[in-house]
């Protein structure tokens, strides 16, 4: 497997920048997940009341009764998926491993987070979306990650 990670930077080492910016933006998430976990972001209505707070105005009327019937009332069981995605994206990104599918799954949660949080956040959130959409697209783990290794026995679109 050292061999593999080592031919991932002869063969794909086009990509180093972008693997190095997919190790950081797993390290940002581990760190956001961690501190999350650590804090009042579970015990907490914080997300219940980002959701009320924050909500777009221009949101279709569906998405606004699934947020205000099934997201607030359940605000817990929804904190402990976003914590939990956190560390799941950042150990992915991390080891390169199944990042398209992840940075695909993370750009959904992420386009629910530019629609629910504070407007000074919008801007990250829509940057995070735009990353998320590249990583999946160019394949980021196939450089310096478990990808290369599993791209070279079967290839196909997971990796």
């Amino acid at each position: 497997m050292l061999v593999a990670y080592l031919e991932s930077i002869k063969y794909v080492g086009h990509m180093v920048p972008v693997a190095i910016l997919r190790i950081y933006l797993g390290w940002c998430f581990l760190v956001t997940a961690w501190i999350r976990y650590q804090g009042d972001y579970l015990t907490q209505p914080n997300l219940a009341s980002s959701i009320i707070e924050n909500a777009a105005p221009n949101l279709p009327d569906w998405y606004k009764d699934f947020l205000d019937q099934v997201v607030v009332p359940n605000w817990q069981i929804f904190a402990y998926c976003v914590v939990y995605f956190g560390f799941l994206v950042g150990l992915s990104f991390i080891l390169g491993f199944f990042v398209r599918p992840v940075a695909v799954l993370a750009a959904l949660v992420t386009l629910n987070f530019v629609y629910n949080s504070a407007p000074d956040l919008v801007e990250l959130h829509k940057l995070h979306l735009v990353l998320f959409l590249v990583l999946a697209w160019l394949g980021a783990g196939r450089c310096m990650g478990l990808d290369y290794f599993f791209y070279k026995r079967d290839r196909g679109l997971w990796w």
